[in-house]
């Protein structure tokens, strides 16, 4: 299994996350809402990016608790 990559953009206010190697990817889709999933080839989901993402100015992306669930 792959290391989840995650990356900040201030100055593009984007949030990306991603399951796989992001050179993998040939298709993006916005499904709403400012939401973006990317697909490779076999059109699986290997990542996604949220637009317009501002972090409170008292925090820092580094500082933000990220909460998931494996399976």
């Amino acid at each position: 299994m792959s290391k989840i990559k995650i990356y900040y953009d201030k100055r593009g206010r984007t949030l990306s996350v991603w399951f796989d190697d992001p050179k993998k990817e040939v298709v993006s889709e916005e499904i709403g809402d400012g939401t973006v999933v990317s697909k490779d080839k076999k059109g699986k989901v290997i990542g996604l990016e949220k637009l317009y993402v501002d972090f409170p100015k008292k925090s820092s992306p580094k500082s933000i608790p990220i909460e998931f669930a494996a399976t």
